[in-house]
This record gives C-alpha cells, structure tokens and sequence, in this order.
C-alpha cells in the first residue's frame, strides 16, 4: 500500500511547482501530518485518489463520462492496496476505465499536475460518511493509443477531446497536462 509519506512527498513535490495553491491544500497537509492510512478508501474524514490527464500527439486529451458524478473528467480513482507508487495507481486507472494500453503511454513527470481538495456527499450504499478527497492528477503522453474496452460499472463513456474544448470541461489542469509541472525557480 502507498504510503502517507509517498503521498506527503507528492504534496511537497507538487507545491515546489505552485507555492501559490499552499492555502488551497492547508487542511490536507494538517491532515497528512497526522498519518493515518490516507491511501485506504476506508479513511475518513479524507483519503487520496489519483487522476490521469493523458494526452495524444500534443492536441487530445481523454476523458471520461463519470457514472456516478454524471459529468466529463479525466480518468481516476482511488487507491488499491496493490499500487505501488501514485503514477502506477493513476496508470491503473487509466487503463481499468479506458482499456488504454498502458505500454503505449509514458509518463510527462513523476511530479503531479494537479492536486484538488473536493468534498463527496455521503454514500450511504457504500457505507461512507461525506469526506473528502484528495485528488493527485499527473499528466501522461501517447502518439497513438486508442480507447478499448470501458469499465462500465463507473464510466459511460471515454474519448479524446480538443485540448480547448477539455479545458472548457474540466478547467485549467488541462493545461498542465501539456507543459507539466511548473519549473521551479
């Protein structure tokens, strides 16, 4: 399982790229300085989840309509006690959710792109209270790769976007997802 310091790590990783977003992720770093299994799905108030932003010949981006949000993201999920870093559980997903051949991928930067702070409402069919996620998205590239077969239990769909029209979507990480993290001083 992926540890609370891996994941401290790429909190710290990714605020030496955007210092600027330190009081956005306030409450998850008081949070993570606790250390409480944050990679387990059962940790509440907050546990992590990971994003991929994968992007075909530098003008698409794949993204997913998410059944259970029922809106356009990237591809994403939570953590499995079988993941060994956070980019092998965001490549994981990727290809559980898009059937994306994970050997026609390769990773822009072991930093992330993005890290969000998001509330879930309750789910009482899963037995969880509202809590939050702690969402860490790294960008991925592909020259070719091609949407296969979709996890339909969580999406309805997968498909490449225009980056402009993504970035409409889904907001400003899109961007990221091109240049990678920002280069520190």
């Amino acid at each position: 399982m992926i540890s609370d310091s891996e994941i401290s790590g790429a909190v710290a990783a990714y605020l030496g790229c955007y210092p600027e977003e330190a009081k956005q992720l306030a409450e998850p770093l008081r949070l993570l300085a606790g250390g409480r299994g944050f990679a387990s799905r059962r940790s509440f108030p907050m546990h992590v989840t990971v994003g991929t932003l994968l992007v075909r010949d530098s003008t698409e981006i794949l993204l997913v309509e998410h059944l259970a949000y029922g809106i356009t993201l990237q591809p994403g999920g939570h953590l499995e006690s079988t993941d060994v870093t956070l980019v092998d559980a965001a490549v994981r997903e990727l290809t559980e959710e898009t059937g994306i051949d994970p050997g026609q991928i390769s990773v822009v930067s072991p930093a992330p792109v993005y890290i969000e702070y998001g509330r879930v409402p309750a789910r009482p069919a899963k037995d969880e209270p509202e809590h939050h996620h702690l969402d860490i998205g790294f960008a991925f590239a592909t020259a070719c790769a091609e949407v296969g077969r979709i996890q339909e239990s969580e999406v309805t769909g997968a498909g490449w976007y225009p980056l402009e029209l993504a970035e409409r979507l889904v907001g400003p990480r899109i961007a990221r997802a091109i240049s990678g993290p920002a280069k520190v001083g």
